[in-house]
Protein backbone atom coordinates (compact mmCIF):
# COMPACT_ATOMS: atom_id res chain seq x y z
CA UNK A 1 0.00 0.00 0.00
CA UNK A 2 1.09 3.45 -0.98
CA UNK A 3 1.09 5.91 1.67
CA UNK A 4 1.21 9.48 0.73
CA UNK A 5 3.55 11.63 2.18
CA UNK A 6 1.40 14.26 3.14
CA UNK A 7 -2.02 15.02 2.40
CA UNK A 8 -3.92 18.34 2.13
CA UNK A 9 -7.32 18.61 3.31
CA UNK A 10 -9.09 21.66 2.03
CA UNK A 11 -12.27 22.27 3.73
CA UNK A 12 -12.80 20.74 7.71
CA UNK A 13 -16.26 20.47 7.48
CA UNK A 14 -17.55 16.80 7.72
CA UNK A 15 -16.56 15.76 4.75
CA UNK A 16 -12.94 16.82 5.14
CA UNK A 17 -12.91 16.27 9.04
CA UNK A 18 -14.18 12.31 7.97
CA UNK A 19 -11.66 12.27 5.37
CA UNK A 20 -8.68 13.38 7.52
CA UNK A 21 -9.44 11.36 10.24
CA UNK A 22 -9.67 8.24 8.27
CA UNK A 23 -5.89 9.49 6.82
CA UNK A 24 -4.75 10.17 10.11
CA UNK A 25 -5.78 6.63 11.90
CA UNK A 26 -4.01 5.08 8.98
CA UNK A 27 -1.07 6.83 9.76
CA UNK A 28 -1.24 9.43 6.65
CA UNK A 29 0.53 13.20 7.07
CA UNK A 30 -2.81 15.02 7.51
CA UNK A 31 -3.29 18.77 7.23
CA UNK A 32 -5.86 20.03 7.63
CA UNK A 33 -6.93 23.82 5.53
CA UNK A 34 -10.04 25.88 6.91
CA UNK A 35 -10.65 29.71 5.76
CA UNK A 36 -13.09 29.78 8.99
CA UNK A 37 -12.83 27.20 12.04
CA UNK A 38 -13.74 23.54 11.98
CA UNK A 39 -17.02 22.60 11.83
CA UNK A 40 -18.42 26.34 11.85
CA UNK A 41 -19.59 27.08 8.21
CA UNK A 42 -22.27 24.58 6.04
CA UNK A 43 -21.72 21.87 9.18
CA UNK A 44 -23.12 24.10 11.59
CA UNK A 45 -26.10 25.54 9.66
CA UNK A 46 -27.17 22.08 8.45
CA UNK A 47 -30.23 20.77 9.69
CA UNK A 48 -27.77 17.65 10.77
CA UNK A 49 -30.61 14.94 9.93
CA UNK A 50 -28.94 11.57 9.47
CA UNK A 51 -31.75 9.59 7.13
CA UNK A 52 -31.85 7.74 3.37
CA UNK A 53 -36.15 7.94 3.43
CA UNK A 54 -35.48 11.31 1.70
CA UNK A 55 -32.90 9.70 -1.05
CA UNK A 56 -34.95 7.60 -3.16
CA UNK A 57 -34.27 9.66 -6.91
CA UNK A 58 -31.74 6.76 -7.38
CA UNK A 59 -31.51 3.60 -5.66
CA UNK A 60 -27.71 3.84 -5.83
CA UNK A 61 -27.53 7.50 -4.23
CA UNK A 62 -30.27 5.79 -1.38
CA UNK A 63 -27.52 2.87 -0.94
CA UNK A 64 -24.72 5.11 -0.24
CA UNK A 65 -27.05 7.09 2.08
CA UNK A 66 -28.19 3.76 4.13
CA UNK A 67 -24.81 2.85 4.14
CA UNK A 68 -23.82 6.40 5.98
CA UNK A 69 -26.11 5.95 8.60
CA UNK A 70 -24.26 2.31 9.01
CA UNK A 71 -21.12 4.41 9.56
CA UNK A 72 -22.66 6.72 11.76
CA UNK A 73 -23.15 4.04 13.86
CA UNK A 74 -20.04 2.45 13.62
CA UNK A 75 -18.24 5.87 14.14
CA UNK A 76 -20.15 6.44 17.35
CA UNK A 77 -18.74 2.99 19.05
CA UNK A 78 -15.50 3.94 18.03
CA UNK A 79 -15.10 7.48 19.22
CA UNK A 80 -18.06 7.57 22.08
CA UNK A 81 -21.45 9.24 21.06
CA UNK A 82 -21.62 11.86 23.65
CA UNK A 83 -22.60 15.23 22.32
CA UNK A 84 -23.14 14.45 19.12
CA UNK A 85 -24.84 11.03 17.87
CA UNK A 86 -28.83 11.67 18.38
CA UNK A 87 -30.33 8.11 16.80
CA UNK A 88 -34.07 8.94 18.14
CA UNK A 89 -35.76 8.62 14.83
CA UNK A 90 -37.79 10.75 12.60
CA UNK A 91 -41.38 11.80 12.40
CA UNK A 92 -43.10 13.12 9.20
CA UNK A 93 -46.50 14.33 8.18
CA UNK A 94 -48.09 16.68 6.38
CA UNK A 95 -51.61 18.95 5.76
CA UNK A 96 -51.62 18.43 2.09
CA UNK A 97 -53.76 15.52 0.83
CA UNK A 98 -51.26 15.13 -2.90
CA UNK A 99 -48.09 15.57 -0.26
CA UNK A 100 -49.62 12.80 2.01
CA UNK A 101 -50.17 10.40 -0.80
CA UNK A 102 -46.46 11.12 -1.92
CA UNK A 103 -45.63 10.19 1.67
CA UNK A 104 -47.07 7.11 2.20
CA UNK A 105 -46.16 6.05 -1.42
CA UNK A 106 -42.20 6.57 -0.32
CA UNK A 107 -43.01 4.89 2.97
CA UNK A 108 -44.20 1.87 0.98
CA UNK A 109 -41.25 1.86 -1.58
CA UNK A 110 -38.64 2.28 1.65
CA UNK A 111 -40.64 -0.70 3.60
CA UNK A 112 -39.99 -2.93 0.00
CA UNK A 113 -36.41 -1.61 0.11
CA UNK A 114 -35.72 -3.16 3.55
CA UNK A 115 -36.08 0.46 5.20
CA UNK A 116 -37.49 0.32 8.58
CA UNK A 117 -40.78 2.38 8.78
CA UNK A 118 -43.44 2.33 11.61
CA UNK A 119 -46.90 4.41 10.56
CA UNK A 120 -49.41 5.66 13.19
CA UNK A 121 -52.03 8.36 13.71
CA UNK A 122 -51.56 12.54 15.11
CA UNK A 123 -53.33 10.89 18.37
CA UNK A 124 -50.94 7.50 18.66
CA UNK A 125 -48.16 10.05 18.23
CA UNK A 126 -49.19 12.37 20.94
CA UNK A 127 -49.95 9.96 23.02
CA UNK A 128 -46.65 7.58 22.89
CA UNK A 129 -44.16 9.73 21.22
CA UNK A 130 -44.33 13.41 21.14
CA UNK A 131 -47.08 14.64 23.64
CA UNK A 132 -46.05 18.67 23.00
CA UNK A 133 -47.32 18.29 19.29
CA UNK A 134 -50.38 20.12 17.67
CA UNK A 135 -51.73 18.06 15.09
CA UNK A 136 -55.28 16.15 13.74
CA UNK A 137 -55.88 12.88 15.50
CA UNK A 138 -56.79 11.18 12.28
CA UNK A 139 -53.84 13.20 10.26
CA UNK A 140 -51.50 9.77 9.03
CA UNK A 141 -47.67 10.17 10.04
CA UNK A 142 -44.75 8.00 9.47
CA UNK A 143 -41.84 7.28 11.48
CA UNK A 144 -38.29 5.95 10.30
CA UNK A 145 -36.90 4.55 13.87
CA UNK A 146 -33.47 4.42 12.69
CA UNK A 147 -32.84 7.67 11.63
CA UNK A 148 -31.18 10.63 13.93
CA UNK A 149 -29.61 13.90 13.84
CA UNK A 150 -26.13 15.23 14.29
CA UNK A 151 -24.27 18.33 16.02
CA UNK A 152 -21.96 18.70 13.14
CA UNK A 153 -19.33 21.17 15.04
CA UNK A 154 -19.08 18.75 18.09
CA UNK A 155 -18.78 15.69 15.95
CA UNK A 156 -16.16 17.69 13.66
CA UNK A 157 -14.41 19.02 16.91
CA UNK A 158 -14.04 15.47 17.93
CA UNK A 159 -12.90 13.97 14.66
CA UNK A 160 -10.13 16.96 14.30
CA UNK A 161 -8.86 16.62 17.70
CA UNK A 162 -8.24 12.99 17.53
CA UNK A 163 -6.66 13.65 13.88
CA UNK A 164 -4.36 16.46 15.77
CA UNK A 165 -3.30 13.89 19.01
CA UNK A 166 -2.20 11.66 16.40
CA UNK A 167 -0.07 13.55 14.39
CA UNK A 168 -2.11 15.95 12.03
CA UNK A 169 -1.97 20.12 11.28
CA UNK A 170 -4.66 22.35 11.62
CA UNK A 171 -4.10 25.57 9.90
CA UNK A 172 -7.42 27.65 10.30
CA UNK A 173 -8.36 31.12 9.44
CA UNK A 174 -6.19 31.06 6.42
CA UNK A 175 -7.47 29.84 2.79
CA UNK A 176 -5.70 28.42 -0.11
CA UNK A 177 -4.69 31.15 -2.21
CA UNK A 178 -2.90 28.52 -4.94
CA UNK A 179 -2.51 25.16 -5.79
CA UNK A 180 0.63 23.99 -7.63
CA UNK A 181 1.44 21.21 -10.01
CA UNK A 182 4.61 19.71 -11.02
CA UNK A 183 5.49 18.79 -14.91
CA UNK A 184 3.49 15.59 -14.97
CA UNK A 185 0.71 17.85 -13.55
CA UNK A 186 0.43 15.94 -10.32
CA UNK A 187 0.18 17.82 -7.28
CA UNK A 188 3.29 19.47 -5.56
CA UNK A 189 2.15 22.41 -3.59
CA UNK A 190 -0.54 24.19 -1.64
CA UNK A 191 0.28 27.96 -0.83
CA UNK A 192 -2.40 29.66 1.78
CA UNK A 193 -3.45 33.55 2.17
CA UNK A 194 -1.24 33.80 5.17
CA UNK A 195 2.20 33.64 2.93
CA UNK A 196 2.78 30.26 3.97
CA UNK A 197 3.28 27.33 1.11
CA UNK A 198 2.94 23.47 1.93
CA UNK A 199 5.06 20.60 -0.33
CA UNK A 200 2.01 18.00 -0.87
CA UNK A 201 1.31 14.78 -2.15
CA UNK A 202 -2.62 14.76 -2.37
CA UNK A 203 -4.78 17.58 -2.06
CA UNK A 204 -8.90 16.90 -1.02
CA UNK A 205 -11.03 18.89 -1.90
CA UNK A 206 -13.95 18.71 0.69
CA UNK A 207 -14.11 22.91 0.70
CA UNK A 208 -18.22 22.82 0.23
CA UNK A 209 -19.51 25.60 -1.24
CA UNK A 210 -15.97 26.92 -1.96
CA UNK A 211 -15.13 23.41 -3.84
CA UNK A 212 -16.29 25.04 -7.65
CA UNK A 213 -13.54 27.82 -6.25
CA UNK A 214 -10.79 25.17 -5.55
CA UNK A 215 -11.16 23.19 -8.37
CA UNK A 216 -10.84 26.48 -10.47
CA UNK A 217 -7.20 26.72 -8.63
CA UNK A 218 -6.24 23.22 -10.98
CA UNK A 219 -8.22 24.38 -13.95
CA UNK A 220 -10.94 21.96 -13.30
CA UNK A 221 -14.83 23.13 -13.74
CA UNK A 222 -17.04 21.73 -11.15
CA UNK A 223 -20.38 22.81 -11.68
CA UNK A 224 -22.61 23.85 -8.61
CA UNK A 225 -26.03 24.72 -8.02
CA UNK A 226 -26.91 27.72 -6.64
CA UNK A 227 -29.34 27.06 -3.74
CA UNK A 228 -28.99 28.69 -0.41
CA UNK A 229 -31.33 27.73 2.98
CA UNK A 230 -32.13 29.91 6.25
CA UNK A 231 -31.09 27.70 9.44
CA UNK A 232 -32.88 29.52 12.64
CA UNK A 233 -31.69 28.48 16.13
CA UNK A 234 -34.28 29.49 19.18
CA UNK A 235 -33.22 29.19 22.60
CA UNK A 236 -35.73 27.14 24.95
CA UNK A 237 -35.74 26.65 28.79
CA UNK A 238 -36.75 23.06 28.19
CA UNK A 239 -36.51 21.38 24.79
CA UNK A 240 -40.70 20.03 24.01
CA UNK A 241 -40.17 17.33 21.57
CA UNK A 242 -37.21 14.50 21.12
CA UNK A 243 -36.54 13.60 17.73
CA UNK A 244 -36.11 15.10 13.79
CA UNK A 245 -39.54 15.95 12.48
CA UNK A 246 -41.03 17.42 9.35
CA UNK A 247 -44.08 18.80 9.77
CA UNK A 248 -46.64 20.89 7.61
CA UNK A 249 -44.38 23.90 6.45
CA UNK A 250 -41.70 23.68 9.24
CA UNK A 251 -38.94 21.08 9.76
CA UNK A 252 -37.87 21.07 13.74
CA UNK A 253 -35.19 19.38 15.48
CA UNK A 254 -33.19 19.54 19.14
CA UNK A 255 -29.88 20.75 19.02
CA UNK A 256 -28.61 19.96 22.81
CA UNK A 257 -30.55 20.76 25.84
CA UNK A 258 -31.23 24.26 25.49
CA UNK A 259 -32.35 25.14 22.17
CA UNK A 260 -33.85 23.73 18.76
CA UNK A 261 -33.16 24.14 14.97
CA UNK A 262 -35.49 25.45 12.70
CA UNK A 263 -36.09 25.08 8.47
CA UNK A 264 -38.25 25.20 5.73
CA UNK A 265 -37.99 24.90 2.17
CA UNK A 266 -40.93 27.40 1.87
CA UNK A 267 -38.68 30.16 3.65
CA UNK A 268 -35.60 29.26 1.87
CA UNK A 269 -37.83 29.89 -1.44
CA UNK A 270 -38.28 33.72 0.44
CA UNK A 271 -34.64 34.21 0.05
CA UNK A 272 -33.87 35.55 -3.35
CA UNK A 273 -36.89 37.92 -3.00
CA UNK A 274 -34.65 40.20 -0.64
CA UNK A 275 -36.31 39.58 3.01
CA UNK A 276 -33.76 40.49 5.87
CA UNK A 277 -32.76 36.84 7.77
CA UNK A 278 -34.43 37.79 10.91
CA UNK A 279 -37.73 38.44 9.21
CA UNK A 280 -37.24 34.92 8.05
CA UNK A 281 -36.54 33.61 10.93
CA UNK A 282 -39.53 35.31 13.07
CA UNK A 283 -41.75 33.09 9.80
CA UNK A 284 -39.93 30.42 11.01
CA UNK A 285 -40.38 30.48 14.47
CA UNK A 286 -43.96 31.67 14.05
CA UNK A 287 -44.53 27.82 11.99
CA UNK A 288 -42.68 26.09 14.96
CA UNK A 289 -45.21 27.56 17.38
CA UNK A 290 -48.40 26.23 15.50
CA UNK A 291 -46.95 23.05 15.55
CA UNK A 292 -45.51 23.39 19.01
CA UNK A 293 -47.44 25.52 20.91
CA UNK A 294 -44.73 25.55 24.02
CA UNK A 295 -42.26 27.59 21.69
CA UNK A 296 -44.56 30.74 22.24
CA UNK A 297 -41.96 31.47 25.00
CA UNK A 298 -38.93 30.28 22.82
CA UNK A 299 -36.87 33.43 21.76
CA UNK A 300 -35.02 33.33 18.16
CA UNK A 301 -30.99 33.11 19.40
CA UNK A 302 -29.04 32.65 15.77
CA UNK A 303 -29.98 32.68 12.21
CA UNK A 304 -27.59 32.01 8.99
CA UNK A 305 -28.30 31.72 5.82
CA UNK A 306 -25.89 29.41 3.79
CA UNK A 307 -25.53 27.53 0.77
CA UNK A 308 -25.33 24.22 -0.04
CA UNK A 309 -22.50 22.40 -1.34
CA UNK A 310 -24.53 20.62 -4.17
CA UNK A 311 -22.50 19.86 -7.75
CA UNK A 312 -24.97 20.53 -10.53
CA UNK A 313 -26.75 17.39 -11.09
CA UNK A 314 -27.20 17.53 -7.02
CA UNK A 315 -25.25 13.68 -6.45
CA UNK A 316 -22.08 13.82 -5.11
CA UNK A 317 -18.69 14.19 -6.36
CA UNK A 318 -15.97 11.77 -4.47
CA UNK A 319 -12.61 10.67 -5.94
CA UNK A 320 -10.04 11.21 -8.13
CA UNK A 321 -9.59 13.47 -10.94
CA UNK A 322 -7.21 11.49 -13.45
CA UNK A 323 -6.33 14.33 -15.52
CA UNK A 324 -4.71 15.73 -11.94
CA UNK A 325 -3.30 12.82 -10.28
CA UNK A 326 -3.05 13.56 -6.31
CA UNK A 327 -6.28 15.74 -6.48
CA UNK A 328 -9.59 14.19 -5.24
CA UNK A 329 -13.23 15.93 -4.27
CA UNK A 330 -15.67 15.49 -1.58
CA UNK A 331 -18.37 17.53 -2.23
CA UNK A 332 -21.95 16.65 -1.98
CA UNK A 333 -25.36 18.00 -0.13
CA UNK A 334 -26.49 15.60 2.70
CA UNK A 335 -22.95 15.82 4.05
CA UNK A 336 -24.02 14.95 7.77
CA UNK A 337 -25.42 11.72 6.83
CA UNK A 338 -22.68 10.61 4.57
CA UNK A 339 -19.55 12.19 6.46
CA UNK A 340 -18.54 8.95 7.93
CA UNK A 341 -19.36 6.99 5.06
CA UNK A 342 -17.62 9.41 2.72
CA UNK A 343 -14.51 9.52 4.86
CA UNK A 344 -13.55 5.97 5.18
CA UNK A 345 -14.03 5.68 1.07
CA UNK A 346 -12.26 7.98 -0.21
CA UNK A 347 -9.24 7.33 2.57
CA UNK A 348 -9.42 3.89 1.15
CA UNK A 349 -8.98 5.25 -1.95
CA UNK A 350 -6.36 7.76 -1.86
CA UNK A 351 -4.06 4.86 0.22
CA UNK A 352 -4.64 2.15 -1.67
CA UNK A 353 -5.70 3.20 -5.33
CA UNK A 354 -9.06 1.04 -4.83
CA UNK A 355 -12.30 2.38 -5.99
CA UNK A 356 -15.42 1.87 -3.82
CA UNK A 357 -18.11 -0.07 -6.33
CA UNK A 358 -20.38 2.37 -4.03
CA UNK A 359 -19.28 5.53 -5.47
CA UNK A 360 -19.34 4.51 -9.26
CA UNK A 361 -22.47 6.90 -9.62
CA UNK A 362 -20.79 9.68 -8.23
CA UNK A 363 -17.13 10.07 -9.71
CA UNK A 364 -16.10 12.74 -10.63
CA UNK A 365 -15.02 12.10 -13.98
CA UNK A 366 -18.82 13.05 -14.83
CA UNK A 367 -18.31 16.50 -14.94
CA UNK A 368 -15.08 16.41 -17.35
CA UNK A 369 -15.53 18.19 -20.66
Amino acid sequence: MKRPERVAVIGVGILGAGVGWNLSRRGAQVVFIDAGRPGEGVTNWSFSWVNASNKTARKSYFDLNVAGMAAHRELAGAIGPDSWWYPSGHLRWTDDPAAQAKLLETAELLDGWGYRVEAYSGAEVRRHLEPALAMPSEVPVVLYPDEAWVHGRHLVGRLVGQAVASGAELRSGTAVRDIGTGADGSIRTVALADGSRLDVDVVVNAAGPSASHVAGLIARHLPMRREPGVVTRIGCAQIPVHRVMHAPHIEIRPDGDASMVLHSREIDALIDTGEEPAQLARLLHESARHIVPELGNSRIAQTRVAFRPIPADGFPSVGAVPSVPGYYEAVSHSGITLGPVIGRMLASEILSGRRDAMLADFRPERFLP
